[in-house]
């Protein structure tokens, strides 16, 4: 595993606008940090969710955004690791009302600019956190 410390600016603002992104419901800018090929994948809950960005992007424009319920936010990263130029893993933490996410987040630069490939996440639920 090599380190692109060079890059790492740019991938802290991708993962600052996708944090922004969750938490204002703004698809404008989800769409900028996820790449349009990249997959959706949940396996906490019995069944497994897997969807690509064309199924996500509606679920995320039907919901409240945290904003508007002036929720607390727990966003925080935990790691990024590189591999190469073009490639980053970063795992990462927030929330959505009772549930809270890790977030396993890989990144590729393509294009010119660094974009989620793939999220694969668990979330727990939060009883008893007044949220």
């Amino acid at each position: 595993m090599s380190q692109a410390p060079a890059s790492q600016p740019a991938v802290l603002t991708v993962l600052q606008s996708y944090f922004d992104g969750r938490h204002h419901g703004d698809l404008d800018a989800l769409r900028e940090v996820f790449h349009p090929g990249a997959i959706y994948v949940c396996a906490t809950e019995d069944h497994l969710t897997y969807l690509t960005m064309q199924e996500y992007f509606p679920i995320v424009a039907s919901r409240t955004p945290p904003a508007a319920n002036s929720e607390q936010r727990r966003d925080a990263i935990e790691t990024i690791s590189f591999a190469g130029q073009k490639t980053a893993f970063a795992r990462v933490r927030c929330s959505i009302g009772k549930r809270h996410f890790t977030d396993f987040l890989t990144l590729i630069h393509s294009e010119g600019r660094w974009q989620i490939i793939s999220k694969v996440f668990h979330f727990d639920l939060l009883e008893n956190e007044g949220i």
